[in-house]
């Protein structure tokens, strides 16, 4: 057993023993506060060790855990969530540093989203009939998704809400619901303030997915999340509410959901001229010895995905920091790094998209072109 696991559920042990000797105790509150750690440690445990021959067991004592939760809250008790756990945490305070040029390639799903939102935002008046207020980024881990969104906040003036499904589901249980609702009232009262608002929501395959064992609370604010992006499409409501969505397995999501995210932009791995841009952007600060070919290594890199390139890039130039550790104790400049280099990288990284991958998603793009 890693040391990681047994840290996890050594937690999910002492949460469960304090939340069940409160709850015969009578002291509600605690003991509502004291599940929902527990579940939370379960669910991440569940998570990050899928293989776990105690999964099943681990998801029936989360399965009665939440039901028991649910039993306490209809008493009346407010399970109030910490203070750090406010709606404001989703809101982007600090813009990312990351901007449509920063991305190599991607040019379609750039030109898509300033149709979708960056035109309107900027001329509404163009768009009679209104524009897409749902956008769903799907493809294979480390392609570009999450850049984008961060691009999304960079280009567009106004507030901008990163919401991690795992995090609505598991922290807040009962009151989930509830929380969605606040957080589209939250972009709906910047948008009457004129400030465009964009809610990104990560793995939403998590929240808005079918799963094979669900709980009552995910059953809620699935339908939630339906009836705030009902509201979006409304033909007479103008606000510039959006909602982003990144997922790594589309097929995945309910089909209710897939029907209101009218743009479903597919982000594949990078074909051969993306490779070759990603080479440039990432050793453009690097000092490359003159027998690096990068056209030969965007060769070399067909199936990596942008962040495996990234890493590759990465790797190649620790090895001149890691040498010049080694041989001069750190003192001086490394030495240029060389296309050894980037080849010994290489051919310690195997590539993270096979063919199959590339095949399920474009069946699916074929089935839900938006």
């Amino acid at each position: 057993m890693s040391a990681g696991l047994q840290r996890l559920e050594m937690l999910a042990r002492g949460y469960a023993l304090a939340a069940v000797k409160a709850d015969r105790e009578g002291r509600i509150e605690e003991a509502i506060n004291n599940y929902k750690k527990a579940i939370e440690v379960l669910r991440k445990i569940l998570r990050l060790y899928p293989d776990n021959p105690l999964a099943s067991v681990y998801r029936n004592i989360m399965e009665q855990y939440v039901k028991r939760v649910e039993q306490l809250e209809k008493l009346g008790v407010p399970a109030t969530p910490r203070e750090a756990e406010q709606l404001e945490d989703w809101i982007v305070t600090e813009k990312p540093k990351v901007r449509f040029s920063d991305i190599a390639d991607l040019e379609h799903a750039k030109q898509a989203i300033r149709e979708a939102i960056i035109y309107p935002v900027r001329r509404p008046d163009l768009f009679p009939l209104g524009w897409p207020r749902g956008i769903l980024l799907f493809g294979p881990p480390g392609c570009g998704k999450t850049m984008l969104a961060a691009a999304v906040a960079n280009e567009v003036d106004g507030v901008f809400f990163n919401v991690d499904a795992a995090t609505i589901m598991s922290k807040w249980l009962g009151e989930a619901e509830k929380r969605v609702r606040m957080l589209f009232e939250k972009a709906r009262a910047a948008a009457r303030n004129g400030k465009p608002a964009i809610i990104f929501i990560d793995e939403i395959d998590a929240l808005l997915g079918v799963h094979e064992s669900e709980v009552g609370g995910e059953v809620r604010v699935r339908n939630q999340f339906l009836k705030e992006m009902d509201g979006l499409q409304d033909k007479s409501n103008k606000l510039h509410v959006y909602v982003i969505g990144a997922t790594n397995k589309p097929w995945k999501l309910d089909e209710p959901f897939i029907r209101r995210f009218q743009k479903r932009i597919y982000i594949p791995p990078p074909d051969r001229r993306a490779r070759l841009e990603l080479f440039k952007l990432y050793t453009r600060n690097l000092k490359l010895a003159p027998d690096v070919d990068l056209e030969k290594l965007a060769d070399m890199t067909e199936g990596y995905s942008a962040s495996d390139i990234k890493d590759i890039v990465m790797e190649a130039h620790l090895r001149t920091v890691r040498e010049l550790f080694e041989e001069r104790g750190g003192e001086g400049e490394p030495r240029p790094i060389e296309m050894r280099d980037f080849v010994e990288a290489i051919r310690s990284r195997k590539p993270s998209i096979t063919p199959e991958m590339i095949r399920a998603y474009e069946e699916w793009y074929q089935r839900f072109r938006g």
